[in-house]
Formats: structure tokens, C-alpha cells, sequence
């Protein structure tokens, strides 16, 4: 029985992969609106703008390439539900879309590219130079492996890219910002600000005496909503994955040992040298500049004569796998501090100086048992998870509950008598029997009791649950409660009295008054910030401090509330106006942003003004079908 996965839930995970996105789509031209026309056409094509179909399969591709790239930063796999939480499917749909309608464009005006101008686009590309300044075909085979290209892929991709280019290249040339934008935002963002201040806590709000039973009793009256009883849920899950299932202490010595021996050169240190490398044209000018070498030059100043800075000859510590075999093999026979002959490869000839070498470490089978018992447990586990998966569903299908389906089948299914949907128990402390990374409490409060529930992925396997019974929330008595309302009362009231006692500073100040003179009648101490832009966090200033005081002329007071129930009185002692310098790297790295985002406004008008001439409409069975939505 095949079952939907639930909606990927919002955590930090979450938070780093819409960041991730939107860093992945703005390289291309695709986070801008459709036409939000759907209308099924042909089960083999998602969408079709103008005359351009985009198959099932290309769109395929493409997504699969975008997830891949996103889990590959977030160091995790994003499965089809959580990338469909995140928009990802939409926005990728919209980018091959403004991408399609552009390719649409450059056929339309007969543009063009020859092989050889895209030989040297790619050429140029600085990702694909070697340590010699030049085209490495080694590094650029390395590099679009890497994200999934073939050569022939890439090239096809690089050809459409670069007649787009000339499309949005012309539509933003000449594009500048007025002087008068770069003059205001160069002064907004480098304005400086000096501040002398004083934290009031609850040390200066002085004694608060202990509330009478008719002030407590009015008090929780005013604010019973604060103190109600959350809604509770009782469930039960079991969990089915290869780390639950696989027991590494199962997995005999024998066998490790055989994965050890096969994996020994992979799990051990290797051994790593501190290279400099030269790499020249023919081999006469390698044989010319190991004798200059070996009468005393330098390796970084005969690069200095090549036009090469000392990060180009210096290859840094390197193991011998990462160079290319035949100059790896020469300079890891070589003893260090010893300079190579010239070595013949398939960029030029190098010569190599060996300036320190870091032994490898010889992997040990004793330090590393346990972690392979653990990838083999894990790994033999796998085939059981998918066979108790089967046997699980069959169960849940034939009506069973979690508990009765886990007894049935030896599994130990975990009952959680109440939690609250911040996955808290009633005493307010996180439930421990809920699996770190396991979202199952906000899923429970998703259903109902009897509900049959889709299961969760989980690490590599799958959790069922069942709402057993709900407590729906209630009010609490002032009984129940009486401590946490004692607290919050005596908290407010510290407020209250701070909040006074800082306005009366600020009256004070405001007719004169000096901040040390104010701050010593209450038993506080003066302390100073200067030098701090709008976006800087000072040492010891709360950032609502910083905010106030961009708010506040010079030798103006304020006061704002902290953190931790402090309030913040202070004075703007000097305000530094800085001067606008139109050469600054500072001003140029500005105007080249607002130049790109000019420019990218200006073509985002003018692909949706495409899109809507030549005509676009989506095929949602097929995207629905490509995404996962239809599961």
C-alpha cells in the first residue's frame, strides 16, 4: 500500500534552504511571475511557451539537478514534500519558464553563437583555470561532473546561456543609478553614531512588596488567557528505521574486519606535502628555469616574472590523489626541500619543490570497529526496514492500531500520555521519548482521534502514529497556577517601575541634567559606544539601543526597552556625517548592486511582457506528476 509523505515542517532546515534557494535561482532568470494558466495539453510536456515544449523528462531533469545541488549544501537530503513546502517546485518551474521564453526570443531575432565563441566562453571561465593561469580540461571535466553535467550537456546549456545573455545585456546597457541614490544610500549606510548610556534592571527598581491575595486574585482575572491550559494529545508511534533496526553489536568482527582491509587506504590520513609548482610552455623553458632554481631563485619570484602571485605557485598542503598523476608520482618520491626535473604532463612541463611533508596516518582497525559495525548493522538493516514497511502497512490497511500492528510484528511501539504542540509535557519540560528530528507532534496535531494516518519519513525509514486522545485546552485556576502568576505580576512590575523611573531620567536630561549625575543617583554606571553604523551590533549595546539612537538628533535622549527586563536611557553624543568618495571600493561594490538590480527589473519586465505575448500554459498533471504533488 503506497502512502503519501505529510508537508515538510517549518525548522531550521527549512531556514537554510530557502536562503539556499533563492541564492541557486537568482544565477538564472526565474523568480519572476506566470501567468498562472494550467491547462493539461499532452501527459509528455509540463509546459509549452510559444513554440517551445518543455518535456516531462527535461523538466525532470532540471528539478532533480536543483534538489541535488540544495542537498548538497545543506549537507542532508530534501526529500519531494519539503521541497514543495519551500516553493522549490515553483520556482524552478518559473525559471526554466522566463528561461524558455527567452530562448524563444533569441530564435525569433535570428541570434547566434559559433562553436568557437563558446569554446572561448567556457575557456575564459575563471572556475576552470589551473594553477597556471590557464583552461584545465581536467578541472572543468571535474567541476560540471560535479553538478551533474555531461561535456555535451554543459556545452548545449553554455549556448543558450550566452544567447540570453545578449538578450538581457542589451535590455541593461546603459542602466546607471542617479548620483543622487548613490550619495543617499552611501551616507545611509556609513552614517555613524556615538552614545553614552545607562541599563536600569531590576536592581534600580528597588524593593517590590509581595501582591495582597485581592491583587493577585485581580491581577490573573485580567490576564487568565496567558496562564490557560494548552491543548494536550496522547499518542503513540513506532519508529522503523535501519537505525533502530540495525544493532551493531550483531555485526561479527569477521565481517568488519573484511570492510576494513577493503576501505584501509580510504579510512587512513594520507600523507600530504607542502608543494610549489612552476608550469611551463616547452621543456627547454623548464630546463632554463630549474637551473636559475638550483642556483638560488626563488619559486615565487621566477612566478613574479611569469605575472604569477605566490597563491598560483603555491599549491598548499596537497595529498597526492588531488595533483595529476604523473606530477603527483614525481613529487612524492622526491625528499623535501628538494626541486624536481621537469616533468612532462598533459598541460606543459612543471617543476615541483617539496617544502614540507606531512606523514599519513595508517588507518587502525580498533579506533574504527564500531563505526563500521554501524554502517554494516545500518546498511543490512535497510532491507529489513522495507519488509517491515510492507508488513506494517498491510496491518494498518487491515485496521490495526500502531500498538497492535508493533506487537504483532516485534516492534516497540512508544505511547506519550501528553504533549503539547510545542512538544512539551505537562510540566513543561520536551518529551525525551520523541526522537530528536522527529516531527510527529504537530503532525498528531494535524488529525484526530481514529484517524489513519499516512506515515512520516524518518532517517531512512518510516514512523506511524495514532491520536489516541485529546485534552482540549482549558483555564486554569489561580490554584493551579499561583507561583507563575506570582512571577509574572512581579516581573510587570518591575516594568512598570523602570519605565518610570527611565522617563524621569529622560525629562531630567531633557532640562539639562547630566547622565552621570542620574545614573549615580541609582546605582547604575555610564558606559559609551562610538564609532557604530546602522547594521553593526557593539559590544554590550542591545540592538534596540542602535535602532533608537539612528532615531534620535545629536545630543538628543531617548530610552528602550532590552533584553532581560532592562530599559536603556541614553544620550547621542555625536553623529559622524561621512563624506561620499565615488572612487572607494565601498561606492563602487554599491553602484554594481544597484546597477544588477536595475537590470534585473528591467528584464523581469521584459520577460513577463514575452511570456504574455508569445502565449504560456502549463500541463499541472505533468508538474504535479514531476514534483511528487500527486502522491
Amino acid at each position: 500500500m503506497l502512502r503519501g509523505m505529510r508537508k515538510a515542517s517549518s525548522n531550521w532546515l527549512g531556514k537554510t534552504i530557502m536562503a539556499i534557494v533563492m541564492g541557486v535561482l537568482i544565477i538564472s532568470f526565474g523568480v519572476w511571475g506566470i501567468a498562472d494558466i494550467f491547462k493539461g495539453f499532452g501527459q509528455s510536456t509540463v509546459a509549452k511557451v510559444g513554440g517551445t515544449e518543455i518535456s516531462l523528462n527535461e523538466f525532470r531533469q532540471i528539478y532533480t539537478d536543483r534538489l541535488q545541488q540544495i542537498s548538497r549544501q545543506v549537507g542532508r537530503p530534501l526529500t519531494p514534500d519539503q521541497a514543495r513546502a519551500f516553493g522549490l517546485d515553483r520556482q524552478v518551474l518559473q525559471q526554466t519558464i522566463a528561461e524558455a521564453a527567452l530562448d524563444e526570443e533569441a530564435r525569433r531575432l535570428g541570434l547566434g553563437q559559433s562553436d568557437d565563441q563558446i569554446r572561448q566562453f567556457i575557456m575564459s571561465d575563471p572556475n576552470f583555470k589551473g594553477v597556471d593561469g590557464k583552461f584545465d580540461a581536467n578541472r572543468f571535466q571535474a567541476v560540471i561532473r560535479n553538478f551533474g553535467y555531461t561535456e555535451q550537456r554543459y556545452v548545449s546549456e553554455q549556448r543558450k546561456v550566452s544567447l540570453r545573455r545578449q538578450i538581457t545585456g542589451t535590455i541593461g546597457a546603459g542602466l546607471e543609478p542617479p548620483k543622487a541614490m548613490l550619495d543617499v544610500l552611501t551616507r545611509f549606510q556609513n552614517e555613524q553614531r556615538a552614545i553614552e548610556f545607562v541599563k536600569l534592571d531590576a536592581a534600580q527598581a528597588g524593593a517590590i512588596d509581595a501582591p495582597s491575595p485581592e491583587a493577585l486574585a485581580a491581577y490573573f482575572e485580567d490576564h487568565k488567557v496567558q496562564f490557560r491550559a494548552p491543548e494536550y494529545r496522547k499518542i503513540s508511534f513506532v519508529v522503523v528505521s535501519p537505525e533502530e533496526i540495525g544493532k551493531w553489536s550483531d555485526v561479527s568482527d569477521e565481517d568488519a574486519k573484511k570492510v576494513f582491509e577493503q576501505r584501509k587506504d580510504r579510512l587512513g590520513t594520507p600523507e600530504k606535502r607542502q608543494i610549489q609548482q612552476l608550469v611551463f610552455p616547452t621543456l627547454a623553458e623548464a630546463q632554463t628555469a630549474r637551473e636559475r632554481l638550483a642556483g638560488g631563485m626563488s619559486f615565487e619570484d621566477l612566478g613574479k616574472e611569469r605575472g604569477l602571485n605566490a597563491s598560483d605557485v603555491d599549491l598548499g598542503l596537497v595529498t597526492k590523489s588531488s595533483l595529476d598523476a604523473t606530477v603527483g608520482n614525481a613529487a612524492f618520491a622526491l625528499p623535501a626541500g628538494e626541486i624536481s626535473q621537469p616533468i612532462q604532463g598533459p598541460l606543459g612541463t612543471s617543476i615541483v619543490k617539496v617544502d614540507k611533508i606531512e606523514p599519513g596516518k595508517e588507518a587502525d582497525y580498533a579506533s574504527l570497529a564500531n563505526d563500521i559495525k554501524r554502517e554494516l548493522a545500518t546498511e543490512r538493516a535497510r532491507v529489513k526496514v522495507a519488509d517491515l514497511r510492507d508488513k506494517m502497512e498491510d496491518e494498518r490497511g487491515g485496521g490495526s492500531s500502531v500498538i497492535d500492528a508493533a506487537q504483532k510484528l516485534g516492534l516497540t511501539a512508544v505511547t506519550v500520555d501528553a504533549v503539547d504542540r510545542s512538544g512539551r509535557a505537562p510540566d513543561g519540560q520536551p518529551v525525551a521519548s520523541i526522537p530528536q528530528g522527529l516531527d510527529v507532534v504537530s503532525q498528531a496535531f494535524n488529525s484526530d482521534v481514529g484517524v489513519d494516518n499516512d506515515s512520516i519519513s524518518f532517517k531512512g525509514g518510516y514512523v506511524w502514529y495514532d491520536v489516541l486522545a485529546i485534552t482540549p485546552s482549558r483555564d486554569r485556576n489561580l490554584d493551579e497556577v499561583r507561583d507563575q502568576v506570582e512571577a509574572r505580576w512581579r516581573q510587570d512590575q518591575i516594568a512598570a517601575k523602570l519605565k518610570a523611573k527611565a522617563a524621569e531620567m529622560v525629562q531630567k536630561l531633557e532640562q539639562g541634567g547630566k547622565l552621570a549625575e542620574e545614573a549615580a543617583a541609582v546605582g547604575a554606571k555610564v558606559e559609551t559606544a562610538s564609532g557604530f553604523k546602522r547594521d553593526d551590533s557593539p559590544a554590550g549595546v542591545p540592538a534596540t539601543v542602535v535602532s533608537a539612537a539612528f532615531r534620535t538628533a545629536k545630543d538628543g535622549v531617548g530610552q528602550t526597552a532590552a533584553g532581560s527586563g532592562e530599559v536603556v536611557v541614553f544620550r547621542v553624543t555625536d553623529i559622524v556625517d561621512p563624506s561620499v568618495d565615488a572612487a572607494s571600493d565601498a561606492v563602487k561594490k554599491l553602484k554594481d548592486s544597484l546597477d544588477r538590480a536595475l537590470t534585473d527589473e528591467q528584464v523581469a519586465s521584459y520577460v513577463n511582457k514575452l511570456q504574455t505575448d508569445i502565449g504560456t500554459t502549463i500541463n499541472q498533471a505533468a508538474f504535479a506528476q514531476v514534483t511528487g504533488a500527486n502522491q
